[in-house]
């Protein structure tokens, strides 16, 4: 009798579980329709820009403004630094954006931000610290660039666009950065050139 016993009490616990599961998912404070509820999360709170990618409107474009701060502080130091810190952030990003989506039960939310920091990071990889007002142009015309880009989603970063996953949330930006940052250095380039 000890095994009916233990066999009926997995089973009730097994039913408690689903119907707690069951309440978690109907509970509307628990779903992806209110994303803030989640924010406490640190998965959601770094994939989302510390809670600037709940912004209203243009979260992609705050996300990106965000990380200015540290590609310009970066930007004083070699080049192989910030391309070192990009492979971190790339490394966790696809961990943290992985991690940000499933628990905000969206294939690619637009408050996950962490890809525009990578992206944006790539785009001025090779600029150089802001020293002068042509400088601060520079980096300016790289937010745009990086922005329409992104937006844009020009092949491949469609196709990196429909992979599911922190990959796929991480590689569209890649795809995007890689983009600007080369259209970025054709144009000073080309400033060069005819100054």
């Amino acid at each position: 009798m000890p095994g009916i016993v233990t066999s009926q009490r997995m089973v009730q616990v097994v039913a408690n579980d689903s119907i707690c599961q069951l309440r978690r998912t109907m509970d509307p404070k628990m779903t992806s329709q209110n994303p803030m509820s989640h924010l406490l999360n640190p998965w959601v709170f770094l994939a989302t820009g510390f809670g600037a990618g709940f912004t209203p409107k243009a979260p992609g474009t705050v996300g990106t403004l965000l990380s200015m701060p540290l590609f310009i502080v970066l930007a004083y130091w070699h080049w192989a630094v910030s391309a070192a810190v990009l492979i971190v952030m790339f490394g966790a990003g696809v961990v943290i954006c992985d991690r940000a989506a499933a628990i905000l039960r969206l294939k690619d939310p637009g408050s996950i931000v962490w890809d525009e920091f990578v992206g944006m990071g790539i785009t001025v990889l090779a600029l150089t610290p802001i020293l002068s007002f042509a400088d601060a142009v520079w980096w300016l015309v790289a937010f745009i660039l990086f922005r329409l880009f992104d937006i844009a989603k020009p092949w491949p970063a469609r196709y990196f666009d429909r992979w599911s996953g922190g990959m796929g949330i991480m590689m569209d930006d890649v795809a995007a950065g890689l983009y600007a940052l080369c259209c970025l250095q054709a144009l000073i380039l080309l400033d060069a050139w005819l100054l």
